[in-house]
């Protein structure tokens, strides 16, 4: 089990804001002031020395066809987007001034999103997520990120739904190329009370990729329910997803990709009469689920806090035919038949991860007439561990001789 400390952080941050006091200058006016308090010290205003982009729920909806959000950015400026599938949906990724998805810090209500391993960002765990998003904010090159790794690229913050004062259900459905469609529902129940709104949306995603057998199968969820009064705002959330998504991470010569652009050479292997064949289940399977509590608070005089608790939980594998793989790999002891020693075998493996994150991120601030002040800190833990095991060895080695299904350590 590996086991290590993400970040523990206590900071003070004072701006000096040069000029007159300026209005607030929040995505959506006055709307969901107590919402913002999530990502208000993380968020910057027009007065920070800080290139930026805000998008609204509005402009997201008006794009988005389920595709994942890397790709709704695409037309930022010096935002630059990949999909390994071609389709917009799965496996995606974002550049950032030339910035790839590693020093792209990207949290949501202000908890990191980033891999704690690889600090890059899987948006194939997050289908659909754009239609539970209220608001976004990127900050291009050195920002104010102060959760999770610095960001040398860029910093992406992300606000969920808002509370919504009535009740409504909806239905959403679209159909593109490559089969690729989405349908999902969603629901509120309005402010009850004046003061509780429970909330939610669920999401399916399929589609058969551009490239060559990159299909993807793609299922959300996301839960709230809130309390909110005049000063308070309590939100707790659960949301995740799960995907199966034909591997098509791997590049092509020049010369294949002038003949077949569309070929993927994941899975490929030769069968015993010599013909190429492809391994019908090359795929990643992964599940991904989140837990948030949120507590905001405005204290009076102008200061506002905000603590949250979160945890993170991830468990799958991706699974990949073998080829004449050597026995020591996986701590196999050579065996022999009809007299011939055989030290290899071609063979189906997994690659497990498990992981958990949680942990609690809080702030406090208040902004006075040149002057805003923010306090804040966190602490994270994350575990994860790596295994594998060997599913199918090839038809030669069934034959009473060798079987195993064995664990292996990477």
């Amino acid at each position: 089990m590996k086991r290590g400390l993400l970040f523990l952080l206590l900071a003070g941050c004072i701006t000096i804001f040069r000029g007159q006091e300026q209005p607030k200058d929040s995505v959506q006016g006055t709307k969901i002031i107590l919402d913002e308090v999530l990502v208000s010290s993380i968020r910057v205003t027009k007065e920070s020395p800080v290139t930026f982009s805000n998008l609204t729920k509005k402009e997201l909806s008006s794009r988005n066809l389920g595709q994942d959000i890397p790709i709704l950015l695409n037309f930022l400026p010096s935002v630059v987007t990949t999909s390994d599938a071609g389709a917009g949906v799965g496996y995606t990724g974002i550049r950032v001034r030339g910035s790839d998805a590693t020093r792209v810090n990207v949290t949501i209500n202000g908890i990191p999103y980033n891999d704690s391993e690889s600090h890059g960002t899987f948006w194939v765990n997050l289908p659909d997520f754009a239609s539970s998003t209220e608001d976004l904010q990127l900050q291009r090159g050195v920002g104010t990120s102060t959760n999770g790794a610095g960001a040398f690229g860029a910093s992406l913050n992300l606000l969920t739904d808002a509370v919504a004062k009535k009740a409504y259900a909806e239905f959403g459905s679209s159909y593109g190329s490559f089969n690729t469609m989405r349908n999902n529902i969603k629901f509120s129940t309005g402010l009850l009370n004046d003061a509780i709104e429970v909330s939610g949306r669920l999401s399916r995603i399929i589609s058969d990729g551009y490239i060559d057998r990159a299909s993807a199968a793609l299922d959300s969820y996301f839960l709230q329910a809130a309390f909110r009064d005049k000063n308070t705002l309590i939100k707790a959330l659960l949301f995740g997803g799960h995907e199966v998504t034909y591997q098509a991470y791997f590049g092509i010569d020049a010369a294949t990709l002038a003949t077949n652009r569309r070929f993927n050479p994941a899975g490929l292997y030769t069968d015993e009469n010599g013909e190429i064949q492809f391994y019908e289940n090359e795929v990643d399977n992964y599940k991904q689920d989140h837990a948030q509590l949120h507590w905001n608070q405005r204290l009076g005089s102008g200061w506002n806090s905000s603590l949250a608790l979160h945890y993170t939980r991830g468990r799958g594998y991706f699974e990949q035919y073998r080829q004449n793989d050597d026995f020591d790999t996986y701590g196999f002891e050579p065996v022999t038949v009809n007299g011939e020693e055989i030290t290899s075998t071609d063979l189906v493996r997994r690659r497990w991860l498990v992981n958990d994150f949680y942990g609690t991120v809080f702030s406090l601030d208040r902004s006075f007439e040149k002057v805003k002040f923010i306090l804040g800190g966190g602490y994270n833990l994350y575990e994860g561990d790596h295994f594998g095991e060997v599913r199918e060895l090839s038809n030669g080695m069934k034959d009473g001789v060798f079987t195993a299904i064995c664990n292996i350590e990477r």
